[in-house]
């Protein structure tokens, strides 16, 4: 389990700085500890509490098999975020937040394509039947898409949430994940309004050390998501590879059965009666685990982050099949109640993503949820 963060971790690191007080957003009037010189200052406990949160809930997410996008173009904050976040193979943006990134990604995803056609024209030999010049237009267009979308060249859907530094300079990707439904995890100084960000980390987002260390302890939190990933996935294979053995061992014992009650019906009824008593408390036993460890992950499902989830199993809603048996008025209707946060939601394609869970056609799910912009038709 990854290092709880400490306060005096975060102090020395200049995170409870904020900004003067003529430019504070009253929003943040809860996070804030006082005003000392014209500064105010952040409260660093709820700054810790909040990291651990958000930490988490990206763990979650990085287990679920989603990506995390995470967004930071100014100065301070670029070679740091570069540096974390590839040591975890998550994608990032540093350069400039490309308009409709999310919103309208399958061109994205095409200018990706044409960088990924440039490198196979260099491999095949069909580079060098261009004239000079071409080949200079050529050189230079996939150097300006190496800078500006090299970091997400390997994110062939919408990823699972965004972490942002800085959501002020931000705010055009701010606005798109709003409409996709995609969860926010954001650094908010005291200049921000914290109302649009689902995940609220209270801290100084101007200083270099400030930030590196919430992002080491954000990018702790995804490797441990991804080693679980790993380590289910292992054991999932270890259990494919001995279930055909154990399949075969019982036949084998059925078999047996039935041979000894062939011959001796009075010994098979007393063994019969004898293992029913024996399994017994083992079946009386099985009801009393815990329902929501056997929940499904509800995530899986684009625009429903690991909030969201909670609000629906606390509704009583834990499997892809109760979702999808739900109307669209049924779950505003629930997201109404949790809060004017969850409110501005759009729910319509949940049920239909929940049904072809439900029904295991994840394949056709995914292919759907990236043909479908995040499940905004």
């Amino acid at each position: 389990m990854a290092k709880k963060v400490e306060v005096k971790d975060l102090l020395d690191a200049g995170v409870h700085f904020g900004h003067l007080t003529r430019k504070w957003n009253p929003n943040m009037a809860p996070y804030i500890y006082m005003e000392r010189n014209g500064i105010h200052v952040i409260n660093l406990y709820k700054t810790a509490a909040k990291l651990e949160e958000a930490s988490e809930a990206l763990k979650k997410i990085a287990s679920s098999g989603r990506k995390v996008l995470f967004v930071a173009t100014k100065k301070q904050a670029k070679d740091i975020v570069a540096e974390k976040v590839a040591n975890v193979n998550m994608p990032y943006i540093t350069e400039r937040w490309p308009g409709g990134m999310l919103t309208n990604f399958v061109t994205i995803r095409k200018a990706v394509k044409k960088m990924a056609s440039i490198d196979r024209m260099k491999k095949d030999g069909t580079f060098n039947t261009l004239s000079k010049k071409e080949r200079l237009q050529v050189d230079r267009l996939r150097a300006k898409l190496e800078k500006n979308l090299g970091s997400i060249s390997e994110m062939t859907r919408l990823p699972g949430a965004l972490f942002i530094v800085d959501t002020m300079r931000e705010h055009i990707a701010v606005k798109e994940a709003q409409k996709l439904n995609i969860p926010i995890f954001a650094m908010v100084d005291t200049n921000s309004d914290p109302r649009p960000i689902d995940y609220i980390i209270p801290s100084n987002d101007d200083a270099s050390k400030s930030i590196e260390v919430i992002l080491t302890k954000v990018t702790s939190a995804i490797a441990e998501g991804l080693t679980e990933r790993k380590s289910e996935k292992q054991a999932d294979n270890e259990g494919e590879e001995v279930k055909a053995p154990k399949a075969k061992k019982r036949i084998s014992e059925a078999v047996d059965k039935e041979e000894v009650k062939e011959s001796k019906p009075k010994a098979a009824k007393k063994e019969k009666e004898a293992t029913a008593v024996a399994e017994a408390p083992a079946k009386k036993a099985a009801p009393t685990k815990d329902k929501k460890a056997a929940a499904d992950d509800l995530t899986k499902v684009e625009g429903i982050g690991p909030k969201i989830s909670e609000v629906f199993q606390e509704a009583g809603i834990t499997s892809f099949a109760e979702l999808a048996v739900k109307t669209e008025d049924d779950l505003k209707t629930i997201l109404a109640g949790a809060g004017a946060r969850y409110a501005s939601k759009n729910p319509a394609s949940w049920p239909k993503q929940a049904k072809m869970a439900a029904e295991g056609k994840w394949d056709e799910l995914k292919e759907w949820q990236d043909n479908t912009k995040a499940g905004v038709e």
